[in-house]
């Protein structure tokens, strides 16, 4: 018998494998994260530069520059630590004037960050020299770009046009776009809200009421949602790229930095060697944690996990769902469609109305379709009455419930961060 403590909030809950067949355990590589920061900057915007001559070749003290960060709910990728040896560089080493550089925060759909907020983004030192500005979806004075092949009207942040814009972003798998990071903080980070929207519904099949079958994590090639923010952002034409590659525990991997696509890029193909678990076949049962507090904090949160764990199970077999979620389901804007869900409207009411947060709803009832869902968790069994899991306060009534005699199981300590894919077994 296999027994594993996996993460449940602020603690840890014993899952013991009775009878199981076969156990795996799928994790992420881990990489040691980068010792000497300010070293390892200079080296990735110069020598190491993919695809781009080094950033002191592209960047003069006349120019006005504006460097476009992630919001606070990418603040795991460290992007501070980026901004407090890039802008000195601009300054000091390059000779660009406090008062001819930006920052701009790409939010998207998100709220305004607040002052806080912005000196943790950039640290305090930063924010006390150059100027900080929240994205606003819905400002009047947004630029228009033109319109992509797919029809897309591009509307971007005044900030992003007639100066020489460089991005810094975290590279992760991503549900729609393939991969965050790099062209998602143009699109939708300085985006406007149609713009955003009308690239996003490319995430719902344009015949079925499903997800697109073309969109999905680490897929980038046909990709709709992705190839349709390739050409916004190349609109734009970013100077540079500045693209952070994380392990499961947030510690500062590589940073990948030149052209704004082919950095990005590389990025991603990095990810995927450190978080793409290669699978021969799918499991009969798969056991999934997101890793505790704050990865599930709430349901918003901590789906991520559920979802990529969904894609290691065989059609209808079932899967284990540890997410404590003191916080409920998590926003309205992305809770809030169980109503449709449960009026059986959820499809059209989305493609009436798409968001984001309402997509991740989505996919999370169709993640869950696929299989018996036990899942541990503080929310209450009728709050989410109709998402197709059945639900559990106690770890051992679950266990009672789980059948693992003679099972093939896959255990998933940090599912947020795990990508399975099946591997051709002639490889």
């Amino acid at each position: 018998m296999k027994t594993f403590a996996l993460g449940y909030g602020d603690t840890t809950v014993e899952v013991k494998l009775d009878g199981a067949r076969s156990v795996q355990v799928l994790t992420g590589e881990s990489i040691p994260p980068v010792r000497d920061f300010k070293q390892a900057f200079l080296e990735a915007v110069g020598p190491e530069c993919i695809e781009s001559p080094p950033l002191g070749e592209l960047i003069f003290p006349a120019d006005k520059v504006t460097v476009v960060i992630s919001d606070i709910t990418r603040f795991w990728m460290r992007q501070d630590q980026v901004c407090a040896q890039l802008i000195p560089y601009l300054h000091d080493t390059l000779g660009v004037p406090y008062e001819n550089i930006v920052i701009l925060i790409a939010l998207g759909t998100h709220r305004p960050q607040t002052e806080d907020e912005m000196k943790q983004l950039v640290t305090p030192e930063i924010y006390e020299k150059v100027k900080v500005v929240n994205h606003d979806c819905l400002a009047p004075d947004l630029e228009f770009l033109g319109v992509t092949t797919r029809g897309t009207r591009v509307f971007v942040n005044p900030l992003a046009v007639g100066r020489k814009v460089i991005l810094i972003g975290g590279t992760i798998h991503h549900l729609m776009a393939g991969y965050g990071g790099g062209r998602k903080n143009i699109l939708p980070g300085i985006c406007g809200k149609t713009t955003i929207t009308q690239n996003h519904i490319h995430s719902l099949s344009p015949t079925l009421p499903r997800s697109n079958p073309l969109i999905g994590m680490g897929i980038l090639g046909q990709n709709p949602v992705n190839e349709d923010m390739n050409e916004v952002a190349a609109m734009v034409a970013p100077v540079f790229g500045i693209n952070v590659v994380m392990d499961s525990q947030s510690g500062n991997c590589r940073l990948f930095c030149g052209h704004f696509l082919r950095a990005w890029e590389e990025s991603c193909r990095v990810v995927q060697q450190l978080m793409g678990i290669p699978i021969r076949k799918k499991a009969d049962v798969v056991v999934v944690s997101c890793g505790g507090y704050p990865k599930d904090i709430n349901l918003y949160q901590a789906v991520k996990a559920m979802i990529n764990a969904a894609e290691a199970v065989k059609e209808g077999g079932r899967l284990i769902f540890l997410a404590e979620c003191r916080e409920g389901g998590g926003a309205p804007s992305y809770f809030s469609w169980i109503d449709s869900l449960r009026r059986g409207t959820l499809d059209a009411d989305l493609r009436r109305d798409f968001t984001i947060a309402g997509y991740i709803f989505y996919a999370s009832c169709e993640a869950m379709a696929k299989a018996e869902v036990l899942m541990l968790t503080r929310i209450p069994a009728e709050t989410l009455d109709g998402m197709g899991a059945r639900v559990f306060a106690d770890i051992d009534d679950l266990l009672g419930e789980a059948d693992f005699k003679d099972k093939d199981v896959y255990v998933m300590p940090y599912g947020g961060y795990t990508v399975p894919y099946l591997k051709d077994t002639e490889d």
